[in-house]
């Protein structure tokens, strides 16, 4: 199908594209990397007047240390794409969790162009990168014509397709805490082929300390209204060594978080188990990385 008519802006700073947000409100909609939008625009499940089109706007791309904050921050704009956070050597030294999971979204064409500002900014509750967010304490930098604001990720997913972002302000920034040395990671995703949404998926950034978990964050994809912080399983380990027993704990206690949706790719009670299934992978996996 063909969308409706709309009329199509292309701000060349954020100040501009506030600007316009500011003007039209709910009636304009951000196009960064388009592999929601414009299909939603074609099957007229959304009917823009505006279109504000981002992609030439230098200050929303690139991955850096804020030297601000001590060095123990990384900012990623959030016009970068997956495949520049694949490529990204400071992401594979500092946070490797967000170098490694984009290498599991979608498929080289999609990550060439789509931007994690993009897949957080959207709400989809079966995008990676909300859960990778919660899991890594990151917080977004907003802007709109009343100046700029910071999100946790923890309260920026509202409902599906819902985030704190207002109809006038613009997803600038992630800022992600430099996890401190030995710290493990992973992503686990189970998906029916390359290019599908997760059945289930979990996040986990992990530390022991003399053979014990003092940090523990679980996080999980597709199986909630939005991205799930699982955070009874993260109190199930915390204090404990990393036994088996430990890992069934957390993931029943995961589990039992979930309110998963039916669809395509399995009935609740499957999805339920399988996010069960990602998260002792994920710990195990994590583990493995803690040195």
């Amino acid at each position: 199908m063909i969308p409706p008519a709309f009329d199509y802006h292309a701000p060349r700073s954020v100040g501009e594209a506030v600007g316009l947000l500011g003007r039209h409100g709910a009636e304009a909609k951000i196009l960064a990397g388009g592999h929601s939008l414009l299909p939603m625009m074609k099957l007229r499940f959304a009917q823009p007047a505006h279109l504000v089109d981002i992609n030439r706007i230098p200050e929303l791309r690139g991955i850096c240390i804020d030297a601000g904050a001590g060095g123990d921050t990384v900012v990623i704009g959030a016009m970068t794409t997956e495949a520049d956070l694949i490529a990204s050597e400071l992401l594979r030294r500092r946070v490797p969790l967000l170098a490694e999971a984009p290498r599991q979204i979608a498929d080289p064409q999609v990550r060439n162009r789509g931007t994690i500002g993009g897949d957080l900014a959207h709400g989809d509750p079966a995008n990676d990168h909300p859960a990778l967010a919660l899991a890594l304490d990151a917080v977004f930098t907003l802007e709109g014509p009343r100046g700029r604001r910071e999100v946790a990720a923890g309260q920026f997913f509202h409902g599906p397709y819902a985030t704190a972002l207002a109809d006038d302000e613009l997803l600038v920034a992630i800022r992600v805490p430099v996890p401190p040395p030995g710290t493990g990671w992973a992503y686990e995703k189970l998906k029916r082929k390359t290019g599908d949404w997760a059945t289930a998926g979990a996040a986990v950034v992990l530390h022991l300390a003399g053979g014990r978990v003092d940090h523990a964050r679980i996080a999980l994809t597709n199986v909630a209204p939005t991205a799930l912080r699982a955070t009874a399983a993260e109190q199930a380990l915390a204090g404990q060594p990393l036994t088996e027993a430990a890992i069934e704990a957390a993931a029943a206690a995961a589990m039992a978080a979930t309110d998963p949706a039916a669809d395509l790719r399995g009935d609740a009670a499957y999805k339920t188990a399988m996010a069960g299934q990602m998260v002792k992978r994920a710990l195990r996996a994590a583990a493995a990385r803690c040195q």
